[in-house]
C-alpha cells in the first residue's frame, strides 16, 4: 500500500539530489569541504547530499528497483501551505492544517512526526513560517516486508545483498520510522535515508506457539504482528476471539518502539511489561540479514530487543507475544478537587496522601491514571470557574462496583476527616464488558502538533510511603505549569514477571519495585528559541525534584526528557553495561544511530550533521 500522493511526489533521481544539495545551509556547505578531505571510511560525519560518499543518482536508481518502486522523496506535510515550495496547494492546506493536532494525520505521513520540536520546525503550515525539507529525511522506503527493509540496509549492485552495509558503504545517516508516535524524537532525522515500516500490519493469531528451531511449544494464545501494527487494529482484532495483550493507551502506537522500549499499559500491574509477554522477534541486523531472536537462537538480541531501545540493535519486523483472555473492566472515575485554589498546601497534602495509597490499592488489582493540578476549569459549572485537585481514572479486572467502590471508601473516609468539607468527592463507576470496550473510551486523546518536552520519574513503594510530606513537597514542585501525573501501571505483574529466556529482559530492573510512572509534559511556542530553552530549564527543574525523592529508581525511555542526565543509568541501571557490549558486537559501525539510545556515545549531530564525538573511533 502506497501512502497518500498528497504526502509525496514521484522519484525524480537526478533532479532531486542536485535540489537537495542546492538548499544546503552554509554551515553544511563549509561542512562538505571538510568531507572531501577525506576518504569515506575516515570521514568525521555522515554523508549529506552533495558529499563525497552520497550515492549518486545511479545508486539511488538501483535501490528504487530492488524494493520495486517502494523509495520515496518525501516533501514536508507542511509544505503545501507555503507559496514557495513546488508542494503548494491551498486546499490541501487547510486539510494538513485541520489535522495537524491529531495523531493520526502524522502517522499515515511517510515523515510526519506527532512534535514539531522533533523535525526541528522546518516546515509548519503557519502562514509566514520558514519552510524546507532540512528537517527531514532525504529519501524514504515505503517497505511493506522485511525484505524491503533488508535491502534498506544492505544494497548493492542490482539489488544484490553485499556482505556489508549499504547503509555504512555510502556513510549515510539511517532512521526508522513506523507511526512517527516517539516522544524522544528517534523516528525522524536529517540528511537520512529513512526506512518507513507502518505498513507491516499483519496480524496472525496462535492456540499455542513453538519459537524456531525450539523443541518446546509455549502452551499458551499468542499474536504475531508486524511491527507497524497499531494498538487499536490489534485489540479489536484480538477482542473478536475474546483475547487482549499488554499494550498502550493511545490507538496510533505501533508495536515496534512501544515493544523494544519495555511497554506499559493498564495490564501491566497484572500480567506484566509488554515487553514481558514476547515469545519471538523477527528483525533485520545491520549486516542486513533477517533474523529471528528467541530463547533459543540469537539469544543476547533477544534479550537486549526486549527492552534496550528500538532503532540501535536492529529493525524489528514482527514480534510474537502472549496474549491473554479479555477482562471485565471494572471502571470508576474518582474526582477531589477544591475552588480554594489560592493556598496549594491542602492541594499537594490531599494528593500526596491519594497518590502514597496506590501501592496498597495496587496490590488489590487497580490500575489507572491518576492526575494532579494546582488549577484547571471546573467541570462541574462548564469552567466558569477554577478548581484543584485530583483526578483518578482506572479500573480493577473481573469485578463489581461494589468492589471498586470498597476500594476508595477509606481514600474518601481519610479526605474528609483531614480536611472536613475541603473537597468535593465525585465517584463514577462504570462496567464494561471486555478491554477494547474500556479502551475505546479512555484511549488517550492528547493533542499533536505541538512543540512538548516531557520529564518522567518511577516511583517504588518506599518512595511513595515513607514520607508523605517529603512525597507532597516533591509533587508541589514536580507540578509547576501544566500539572503532572502520577500512573498507577505497575505492581505485582511487573515485579513478578518471567520472561521467557535464562536472563529475562533488558526493561529497566527498577520497573521490578516502581508503582507509579510520573509524567510531566512542557509546552512551548514554535519558532522560539527563548521559550524553548525556558521549557527545557523548567522540565530539568521539575524532575529533579522526583530525582530527589527517588535517587535509586530511574525513568521509562519512550516517555522521558530526552536530555535526561546520567541517562544510560536512568533508562537502563545495571543492564546497560550488557546492553552496550551487545550493541558494539552486532553493530560496531553504528549503522544505527539515535539519541538517547544505547551505545550512541561516540557520535553527536552538529548542525543537522550526524558527526564522530572526537577521540571515538
Amino acid at each position: 500500500m502506497s501512502p497518500p500522493r498528497s504526502f509525496v511526489f514521484a522519484l525524480q533521481l537526478a533532479s532531486s539530489v542536485l535540489a537537495v544539495a542546492a538548499g544546503l545551509t552554509p554551515s553544511l556547505r563549509s561542512g562538505l569541504e571538510d568531507l572531501r578531505s577525506d576518504s569515506h571510511s575516515h570521514s568525521p560525519c555522515k554523508a549529506v547530499p552533495g558529499s563525497p560518499d552520497w550515492p549518486s543518482p545511479q545508486d539511488w536508481k538501483r535501490l528504487n528497483e530492488s524494493v520495486a518502486g517502494r523509495l520515496l522523496r518525501p516533501t514536508p506535510p507542511g509544505a503545501v501551505c507555503h507559496s514557495g515550495q513546488g508542494a503548494f496547494d491551498s486546499p490541501e492546506c487547510a486539510a494538513v492544517r485541520e489535522g495537524w493536532s491529531d495523531y493520526a494525520f502524522h502517522q499515515a505521513d511517510p515523515v510526519s512526526v506527532d512534535w514539531n520540536n522533533w523535525a526541528n520546525e522546518t516546515c509548519l503550515p503557519i502562514k509566514g513560517a520558514p519552510c524546507s525539507g532540512q528537517g527531514y529525511p532525504v529519501f524514504l522506503i515505503n517497505a511493506t516486508e522485511a525484505r524491503h527493509v533488508q535491502l534498506g540496509v544492505q544494497f548493492g549492485e542490482n539489488g544484490r545483498p553485499l556482505t556489508f552495509s549499504f547503509v555504512n558503504k555510502h556513510n549515510i545517516r539511517l532512521v526508522i520510522k513506523s507511526t512517527g508516535h516517539d516522544y524522544m524524537g528517534r523516528s525522524n532525522a536529517p540528511n537520512s535515508l529513512s526506512i518507513w515500516t507502518h505498513y507491516l500490519k499483519d496480524i496472525k493469531t496462535h492456540k499455542s506457539f513453538r519459537p524456531k528451531h525450539c523443541k518446546t511449544t509455549i502452551d499458551s494464545t499468542a499474536v504475531t504482528v508486524g511491527a507497524g501494527a497499531q494498538l487499536w487494529d490489534l485489540y479489536s482484532a484480538l477482542d473478536l476471539l475474546n483475547q487482549t495483550v499488554v499494550g498502550g493507551g493511545s490507538k496510533t502506537v505501533s508495536m515496534g518502539g512501544y515493544v523494544t522500549g519495555g511497554g506499559h499499559g493498564m495490564l501491566s500491574p497484572t500480567y506484566g511489561m509488554a515487553a514481558d509477554q514476547v515469545l519471538e522477534m523477527e528483525l533485520v541486523t545491520a549486516d542486513g540479514d533477517v533474523v529471528t531472536a528467541n530463547e533459543c537462537q540469537n539469544k543476547d538480541l533477544f534479550w537486549a530487543m526486549r527492552g534496550g531501545g528500538g532503532s540501535t540493535f536492529g529493525v524489528l519486523t514482527s514480534v510474537t507475544m502472549k496474549t491473554y483472555p479479555t477482562p471485565q473492566m471494572e471502571a470508576a472515575s474518582v474526582i477531589l478537587m477544591t475552588p480554594d485554589i489560592e493556598d496549594s498546601r491542602p492541594i499537594f497534602d490531599m494528593a500526596a496522601y491519594v497518590i502514597s495509597q496506590l501501592p496498597d490499592l495496587g496490590d488489590q488489582g487497580l490500575a489507572g491514571y491518576t492526575y494532579i493540578t494546582r488549577t484547571i476549569a471546573n467541570p462541574l459549572d462548564g469552567g466558569n470557574t477554577t478548581v484543584g485537585g485530583v483526578v483518578f481514572a482506572g479500573a480493577i479486572q473481573n469485578s463489581s462496583p461494589e468492589a471498586m467502590r470498597k476500594l476508595w471508601d477509606p481514600v474518601f473516609a481519610h479526605v474528609n476527616a483531614t480536611w472536613p468539607n475541603k473537597f468535593i468527592q465525585i465517584f463514577q463507576p462504570k462496567s464494561y464488558p471486555s478491554f477494547l470496550a474500556w479502551f475505546a473510551e479512555h484511549y488517550d486523546t492528547d493533542q499533536a502538533g505541538v512543540n512538548a518536552i516531557l520529564g518522567s520519574r518511577l516511583l517504588d513503594r518506599r518512595a511513595l510511603t515513607s514520607n508523605v510530606t517529603a512525597l507532597s513537597h516533591a509533587y508541589e514542585r514536580f507540578t509547576d505549569g501544566e500539572g503532572s501525573t502520577a500512573y498507577l501501571v505497575s505492581g505485582k505483574g511487573v515485579h513478578n514477571a518471567r520472561p521467557r529466556g535464562c536472563s529475562g529482559d533488558a526493561v529497566l530492573p527498577a520497573w521490578r519495585r516502581a508503582y507509579v510512572h510520573a509524567t510531566i509534559g512542557e509546552y512551548y511556542a514554535p519558532l522560539n528559541a527563548t521559550a524553548k530553552a525556558a521549557a527545557k530549564a523548567r522540565v530539568l527543574r521539575r524532575v529533579a525534584a522526583m530525582r530527589e525523592l527517588a535517587p535509586d529508581m530511574g525513568a521509562y525511555v519512550n516517555e522521558a526528557n530526552v536530555d535526561e542526565p546520567n541517562w544510560q543509568h536512568e533508562f537502563w541501571g545495571s543492564n546497560y553495561k550488557r546492553l552496550y557490549s551487545i550493541k558494539r558486537r552486532v553493530d560496531p559501525d553504528d549503522v544505527f544511530w539515535c539519541t538517547p539510545c544505547v551505545g550512541n556515545e561516540r557520535w553527536e549531530q552538529v548542525d543537522d550533521r550526524l558527526c564522530r564525538v572526537k577521540g571515538h573511533h
